[in-house]
């Protein structure tokens, strides 16, 4: 290493369109600038970027990492950097509030591309395509070649074809891993079962695990099985499953609405199936109480919970993470990864991620984005986007036949990293890349404080027969006003057609979606039949 150490609720559109405006007024005098270059009043330029509040306990604007930021990028591209905390489970209405007062940071990120398409659509968003081969090679490089469009760089995957104008860019996703279900294997040993591998052995299971309490825990205190009321994104793969197989890719996109696959084919007899496991007391009762997975982590960490779902790796974050937690209160506790939903002819099947990671975007109100574009190729070079995501060796790793390990840090210690291989600051990657493919699967399954199989076997079960969304390369910009809005809607409708009592959940699905179209979904899917290329 080079370095030595150092220490929504969506507002109305009118009034974010015309905070917007008077940002972008602001921006298309002072984007000119010369300060990136060191002239003017200052001899640096100074940016802010936004970093994920994750509850760690540890201060993300603060700390030993945003210490090395600040120290190597001054000295490396006379640039002043400050980090702006924005809370992980609450990012679309903060994000909102942020660029409608005009105090969004100079780079900003979020996974909701129809959030940034609402932003850019009213005028609030930079176009960096006329400076991206000059200040971005290193990160052009680095994103390399998009995967889905031949011929085109991951770069500039959305840029606008008849504009040629670049809002914003993707991350790149270094392991596509979507989602993945967890189960307590020592339970199922002592019931002598076996690890599910289908959908009607995954429910055998989980109904033994409610009869007979295999943990001892008390049969008043076994959740079979868990979520939160991000039940749409946490149940995906399991209701998912019943989508019909061979719907083409075409229907898949266009009935694709605010990020959900309601539309699909199958999709409300998989909620009908979480109806009949919730009726059946298998399903957590309160899930629709908690806006967040804090839920989910805390009961999984007791050591009552039989299985649930989550992001391909959820049980093997943190430090500690949630299995070791379990162990912990529960010696003996083995989570594994399993791969049970079964579509109607028998197969496994499940969406994966493509190339594209988070999007990252700079605000028209900016007053260097310049200086914020030349911060993110900073970032892209080998050195400091590998030590960002490892850290100081004996500190945070340690080299394992030359591929670095995850080295456990105290709680509460200023090494502690935001999110896996510490996303939170090196936005550019989802994910960590070695110089060689083979290291950097082991450095992925070293990266974390658990067994490295159990994250090897994590991916495998998560890409097993997986397949990304088509990306079809067109503008969209109905979805803006209305995704906020659907994506809440939705989160009542699937707690609705869960809870209700199953005579009922014909009726109960049927109204909420009439009422989903009639918000907003109808208009979006209007849209995307429009704009559909082959």
């Amino acid at each position: 290493m080079r370095r030595e150490n150092t220490a929504v609720v969506f507002l109305a559109g009118i009034v974010l369109l015309t905070a917007l405006a008077g940002c972008n007024k602001g921006a298309s005098v002072s984007s000119s600038s010369s300060s990136d270059s060191g002239a003017g009043e200052k001899a640096y330029a100074e940016i802010s970027v936004e970093v994920f509040d994750r509850g760690t306990g540890v201060d993300a604007t603060q700390n030993n990492w945003t210490d090395w930021i600040q120290k190597n990028l001054l000295e490396d591209e006379n640039i002043k950097i400050t980090f702006v905390s924005v809370p992980r489970n609450d990012e679309i209405p903060a994000l909102n509030n942020l660029m409608a007062a005009g105090n969004a940071p100079d780079i900003c990120f979020t996974y909701n591309t129809e959030l940034i398409n609402n932003f850019r659509d009213l005028g609030g968003l930079y176009d960096m395509a006329p400076r991206v081969e000059a200040l971005m090679p290193d990160l052009k490089a680095f994103l390399g070649p998009d995967p889905m469009l031949e011929g085109q760089s991951l770069i500039y995957r959305n840029q606008d074809k008849t504009t040629k104008k670049m809002y914003y860019f993707p991350a790149r996703r270094i392991f596509q891993g979507r989602y993945g279900t967890f189960i307590r294997k020592d339970w199922l040993d002592k019931l002598g079962l076996p690890l599910p591998s289908t959908m009607q052995e995954f429910y055998d299971a989980l109904t033994a695990f409610k009869n007979q309490d295999p943990g001892g825990v008390g049969k008043e205190k076994v959740i079979p099985y868990v979520s939160s009321k991000n039940i749409v994104i946490r149940a995906a793969n399991l209701v998912e499953s019943f989508i019909d197989r061979d719907l083409s890719d075409k229907d898949r996109w266009i009935n694709t609405v605010a990020d959900r696959s309601f539309l699909l084919p199958g999709y409300k007899e998989g909620v009908r199936m979480l109806n009949k496991m919730y009726n059946e007391g298998l399903l957590f009762r309160d899930f629709p109480l908690h806006a967040t997975d804090t839920i989910i982590d805390d009961l999984a960490r007791s050591g009552v919970v039989g299985a649930w779902s989550g992001n391909y790796d959820a049980p093997y974050r943190g430090n500690p993470s949630i299995l070791q937690d379990c162990q912990t209160n529960m010696p003996g506790a083995e989570i594994v990864p399993v791969d049970p939903f079964t579509d109607s002819s028998g197969k496994v099947t499940k969406y994966s991620y493509d190339a594209a990671g988070m999007y990252i975007f700079i605000p028209a109100a900016s007053k260097y984005p310049e200086a914020a574009m030349r911060y993110l190729n900073w970032m892209a070079k080998y050195d400091n986007r590998i030590f960002l995501q490892i850290g100081p060796e004996g500190v945070t790793h340690e080299l394992v036949n030359g591929i670095p390990k995850a080295i456990a840090v105290p709680t509460g210690s200023l090494w502690t990293q935001f999110g896996p291989q510490n996303i939170d600051y090196v936005i550019i990657s989802n994910g960590l890349e070695l110089d060689t493919p083979e290291k950097t699967v082991l450095g992925l399954a070293n990266s974390y404080t658990v067994d490295p199989q159990l994250i090897i076997l994590a991916d495998q079960v998560a890409m097993k027969n997986a397949r990304p969304m088509p990306v079809i390369p067109v503008t969209l910009t109905a979805a803006g006003p209305y995704v906020k809005t659907l994506q809440d809607k939705g989160d009542v409708l699937m707690a609705e057609a869960i809870t209700c009592p199953p005579q009922q959940f014909d009726r109960v699905w049927d109204a909420g979606m009439a009422d989903w179209l009639a918000s907003g979904g109808q208009a979006i899917l209007d849209e995307r039949k429009a704009k559909y290329i082959e």
